[in-house]
């Protein structure tokens, strides 16, 4: 399926299929005109019925790359999405950026620009967040928002999301929602709104309370506060989670989860890998992703000794990393993109795309379902030039667009990389509150790096004072016209 509804990172340049291709012995079926890598490694899995060491060195290692880059873009989210577990929950107390598994974090205000252990939260909710750990199953109490849109998601660590609800839902509301992990098939108690089954071992529940400004911060911290987590065993009874909890002495807060991941060599990153696969079930239709873990000498559950791996494997396996990050950079700008924007539409129902799944983790981990929130990014402008701060835009919103978002909630906001640059205005996003509409209806954004003018500073989006940068449309409770892939959205306008 190609876009809007998947990404299409193109892993291997045609080089790489030369090698591949000649280490298999199928050149003249691939050809010598063969494009861009689709599906080439499925014929790689095929034709390889030996093992690696049966090739030549140079082949091995450049067959063992190859292979690498799959399974380290399938195992992407489990690893980034754990990290950030590890991250989140270093913390004796709960507090509004990180809490101990089990409890809430509880963000009392919007997100400060420079918190950067989850990439791209958005400015228009206050947020809550909570690792469960469901060896244990676990009552999730979620509020009435009163007329505040809420909206929550229960992700399991493949990132897929396996439970939503709040004000879009009037059935899955307000109520008490049990949590179990795999294989949990024991009695449910009365009055239980729904179960949510979650395939791994851990999940992430996330909570979204639209704050149009911080006027409306008072009224939302109450309901904040009526968010609870109740072991199943203690249901029925007075229960208080633990005050202080031990914090994990191998976790390592100081470093972000991104920078943790970016960071790790291919061997740190599939020793790690191979142990979550214990906990988080493959899904079955990801046995070929698990017989090339295998074929590169990694067994799920098992430690990995490096010291172990045949040496041009493990040269295989250590430079696929950055080629994969390097996709993960370039990709988008070679993806068609109407107007400039992308827009993928099976986020949190992943299936087997990979590639996909991957890059939503690198670029939105947490992300939601298109029911309940869709999330245009650009890279590139109308003319299909790379977005630069060197330039001022325009991004011209008619008033059929404001129609889009079904519960009147959306914004505009800016990125450099995945993460916003500080301004001086403190701005870094614009939601529909804030801008100062035309006569018609119609919204004019400024997006570029110096003010506009006085009179047009309500509608300044500041952009880093330099450098490449990307923009995100944030639309929650997308209508059906905004659900369509056909949607185009308002070009991007150098001025």
């Amino acid at each position: 399926m190609k876009f809007p509804h998947r990404l299409d990172l193109p892993l291997f340049r045609r080089r790489d299929l030369g090698v591949a291709a000649l280490a298999l012995g199928t050149a003249a079926t691939l050809g010598p005109d063969v494009s861009a890598a689709q599906g080439v490694v499925e014929r790689l899995g095929e034709s390889l019925k030996g093992e690696l060491k049966d090739l030549k060195d140079d082949v091995r290692a450049e067959v063992a790359k190859l292979l690498a880059m799959e399974v380290y873009v399938y195992g992407f989210p489990l690893v980034i999405t754990d990290l950030t577990r590890q991250v989140e929950t270093a913390t004796p107390t709960a507090g509004e950026y990180a809490a101990p598994i089990d409890q809430f974090a509880r963000m009392r205000g919007y997100v400060p620009w420079d918190w950067k252990n989850v990439v791209r939260v958005s400015f228009n909710s206050l947020w809550s967040f909570a690792f469960l750990d469901l060896q244990e199953p676990k009552v999730v109490s979620f509020p009435d928002g009163k007329g505040i849109p809420t909206a929550f998601r229960l992700l399991n660590f493949w990132t897929d999301v396996v439970g939503t609800g709040g004000s879009r839902t009037p059935d899955r509301n307000a109520g008490d929602y049990l949590v179990v992990g795999p294989g949990w098939n024991g009695a449910v108690p009365p009055n239980i709104k729904e179960v949510i089954r979650c395939s791994t071992r851990y999940g992430v529940f996330i909570v979204e309370m639209a704050a149009a400004g911080p006027q409306e911060f008072p009224k939302i911290h109450p309901l904040q506060d009526q968010l609870k987590i109740t072991p199943l065993s203690a249901w029925g009874k007075p229960y208080t989670p633990p005050a202080e909890v031990p914090v994990d002495p191998n976790a390592d807060p100081t470093t972000t989860p991104y920078d943790q991941v970016r960071l790790m060599p291919g061997e740190l990153y599939f020793r790690y890998l191979a142990m979550l696969l214990k906990d988080n079930p493959p899904y079955p239709a990801d046995t070929s992703r698990l017989e090339w873990l295998r074929k590169l000498g990694i067994e799920p559950g098992k430690e990995l000794d490096p010291s172990k791996l045949d040496p041009a494997v493990r040269k295989g396996i250590n430079a696929a990393p950055a080629e994969v990050w390097m996709k993960f950079a370039t990709g988008p700008f070679t993806m068609n993109a109407p107007n400039g924007w992308i827009n993928m539409l099976t986020i949190g129902r992943f299936g087997a795309d990979y590639q996909t799944r991957a890059y939503v983790a690198y670029m939105g981990l947490g992300a939601g379902l298109a029911e309940d929130i869709i999330y245009p990014t650009a890279f590139v402008d109308a003319d299909g030039n790379a977005l630069d701060a060197a330039h001022n835009y325009v991004v011209h919103f008619d008033k059929a667009f404001m129609a889009l978002p079904g519960n009147g909630v959306w914004s505009l906001s800016a990125y450099r990389e995945n993460f916003y640059v500080y301004n001086s205005l403190q701005r870094y996003g614009l939601p529909p509150g804030n801008p100062k509409y035309n006569a018609d209806g119609s919204l004019d954004l400024y997006v570029q790096a110096k003010s506009p003018g006085r009179d047009k500073e309500a509608n300044w989006l500041p952009l880093p004072p330099s450098g490449m940068f990307n923009l995100t449309i944030r639309i929650y409770n997308p209508t059906r016209e905004a659900l369509d892939p056909a949607c185009k959205f308002p070009p991007i306008r150098k001025v």
